[in-house]
């Protein structure tokens, strides 16, 4: 992540809260961060009537949802939460830790707080500062924002959009951004500076009376007050051509420039990159002008095109061969060859200028390797790339763990937080409320997996960034296997051109095993008791090998209201190879409102104790149960008893 990442607001007081959450409305995509002690978690505690998740929703069936469907363990959802107005989105305990933790992310931080609480948090991640992310001090009585660090990464930008948001007045220290009204080090949207690294030297030689000569036409460096002067002993120069910046000249690229790619399928991306930067070097143009590489949509998964442009830094994007097509009288090198294989005359071409506009022109006509081709165009103004063509559409899976925030891995928390669309079982989506803030949600009840990763999908393969969000993780019991499956039966190209990720998350054995010790600490496997999709036959031969192994068993899915008869004929198999005193972790609503864990016995266990909300980990037999701190606990021992051998190494005991 970086300085476009999602800003984290962080609140250390219920006061600085409702300023965090003024300032992040003004933002229109932050989260923010609470101190647990004293600034309450928006969506994590009690259930509140439906329809109030705090995030738009967009299609999808609203209905609670009493039905068995693919993955029978969604029972276990909690309630809708209500998304509080002046609450966090996210909790945290430890402020130094949690400050330091964004800033080694990436992530944007406005803390409404003391300057030095954020500078004691971030020192020790301190590093390169043309690669940090801006740091923001908002005084808690909204008079004052600071830009702590980053200043020329956005901080200055940030600090004073904070306060024109809230009426504060921003207190600017950088020298030269209060001297001229402009960082030099940080050109607005659409431009590079070539050489950063002279960047200092070159504000030195200003501030001490150098005058500047200014290149014309170009709005915000006029807008600046540069001493410009024609015989000034610095200069300024803009445009894309490769040119050599030094101390006493910074030159500034407009990404104004389009790179058209087509290429056979598997093609190599070393060999594309090559050929793009051949062209770029012909035309005397500079890496650092190019504002996106651009395909034809079949090649929306095409790993060469990607690799370009993730060497170039820049978006990848694509158009359909009719948009393509329209381009067909401007090309330089039409192809009734190509026509008849993607039905349009030319994808490198009409790549570049479809991006670079009508106002565009071809500036390197189509040039070829052994499998690739590649052309560029110029538009007269810098690309707004992510608004041109579409992207790759993004899929990912997402396991939340057991529903708080504490268990939430970091690329759950980006993938969501990245995200335009978030689908999911509606009470999922709650859990997820906060950090879903802005995305549009598509809930479903119960019973509609198919229909949940189907809308997932298409929205996907329409180039929109999707998180499927799933409770524990997605690849046990849960959505990622039935997205794998649709995707393989999917008959139309664009879905399986996605881009697809499975983010684990804390499944509820882990979680279960957490709270009670350590009780899969040897083999162990699970087995779910639903026999909607699975043969109660083939559910019984599996327990039953599971039990002569002698694996530690979690049973997902146990009982339901309405299926109670799977769980006592579970029951009956396992202690045909257990003795009555085996330990079992009985746990249910893990990580949610009413969580109870304790450690029964086989023989000792009531089934009326055991519903969806519940997973159980049958032991093994070596697994033990024993007391510590006045709390049951259980474990399964790994086999450590060693002991040396007559060589002076250690081998493992019989």
């Amino acid at each position: 992540m970086g300085v476009g990442a999602r800003a984290a607001v962080v609140a250390l007081t219920a006061g600085g809260a409702a300023l965090a959450r003024r300032i992040a409305a003004a933002l229109g995509d932050a989260e923010v961060h609470g101190l647990r002690a004293r600034v309450p978690v928006a969506g994590g505690g009690a259930g509140v009537p439906e329809n109030d998740a705090g995030i738009p929703e967009a299609g999808g069936s609203t209905g609670a949802g009493a039905g068995m469907g693919f993955d029978e363990k969604e029972d276990r959802a909690a309630p809708l939460h209500r998304h509080r107005a002046t609450g966090a989105d996210v909790g945290f305990d430890d402020t130094a830790r949690h400050v330091r933790a964004l800033f080694e992310a990436g992530r944007p931080i406005v803390g409404v707080c003391a300057a030095g609480i954020l500078v004691r948090a971030v020192a020790p991640a301190l590093g390169d500062k043309r690669a940090e992310p801006p740091v923001v001090a908002v005084s808690e009585d909204g008079a004052f924002t600071v830009p702590v660090l980053g200043a020329h990464r956005g901080g200055v930008a940030l600090a004073e959009r904070i306060a024109a948001a809230v009426g504060a007045t921003a207190a600017t220290t950088t020298a030269g951004d209060r001297r001229f009204r402009i960082a030099l080090d940080h050109p607005p949207e659409g431009w590079t500076l070539a050489n950063p690294e002279h960047c200092k030297p070159f504000v030195a030689a200003l501030l001490q009376g150098a005058r500047v000569r200014l290149p014309p036409g170009v709005e915000w460096l006029a807008a600046s007050d540069l001493p410009a002067g024609g015989a000034g002993s610095l200069a300024i120069l803009a445009g894309d051509a490769r040119i050599e910046g030094s101390p006493s000249t910074l030159v500034y690229h407009p990404r104004r420039i389009a790179i058209g790619i087509g290429c056979e399928r598997g093609a190599a991306p070393e060999e594309v990159e090559a050929l793009a930067r051949a062209c770029l070097d012909a035309a005397g143009l500079a890496p650092g002008a190019v504002g996106g590489v651009f395909s034809i949509d079949l090649k929306a998964d095409e790993p060469a095109v990607h690799a370009l442009a993730g060497s170039l830094g820049v978006p990848a994007r694509f158009f359909g061969a009719d948009v393509l097509e329209a381009e067909a009288p401007r090309l330089r090198h039409p192809s009734e060859a190509v026509f008849r294989e993607v039905g349009c005359h030319g994808v490198a071409e009409g790549a570049a200028l479809a991006a670079a506009g009508p106002h565009g022109a071809l500036v390197a006509g189509k040039a070829k390797s052994a499998r690739a081709t590649c052309a560029i165009a110029r538009a007269p103004l810098p690309l707004a790339a992510d608004s041109i063509g579409r992207p790759r559409g993004e899929l990912h899976v997402v396991g939340i763990g057991p529903g708080d925030a504490d268990t939430l891995t970091p690329a759950a928390r980006a993938a969501i937080g990245d995200a335009g669309h978030v689908v999911g079982y509606r009470g999922y989506l709650d859990l997820v409320a906060g950090l879903a803030r802005g995305r549009t949600a598509h809930p479903f009840a119960l019973g509609e997996e198919r229909d949940r990763a189907g809308k997932a999908i298409a929205l996907a393969a329409a180039g929109e960034r999707v998180a499927l969000v799933c409770s524990g993780d997605p690849g046990v019991y849960a959505m990622a296997s039935l997205v794998m499956e649709m995707l393989d039966g999917a008959a139309e190209p664009a879905a399986r051109r996605v881009a697809v990720r499975v983010l684990p998350g804390v499944s509820a054995l882990q979680a279960a095993a957490a709270r009670a010790g350590a009780p899969i600490g040897h083999d162990f496997c699970a087995v779910s008791l639903s026999d909607l999709l699975t043969p109660r036959e083939t559910i019984e031969a599996r327990l039953a090998a599971a039990a002569g192994a002698d694996f530690v068993i979690a049973l997902y899915n146990p009982a339901s209201a309405t299926r109670r008869e799977m769980l006592d004929r579970a029951l009956r198999i396992l202690r045909e190879h257990r003795t009555a005193d085996t330990p079992v972790v009985v746990a249910r609503n893990l990580g949610r409102t009413g969580e109870r864990v304790e450690v029964a016995s086989l023989g000792g266990l009531d089934p009326d104790r055991v519903d969806m909300a519940t997973v159980l980990l049958v032991g093994s037999s070596k697994t033990r149960a024993f007391t510590l701190g006045g709390a049951a606990r259980a474990y399964t021992p790994r086999g450590y008893a060693v002991r040396r051998s007559s060589g002076g190494g250690e081998r493992r005991a019989s």
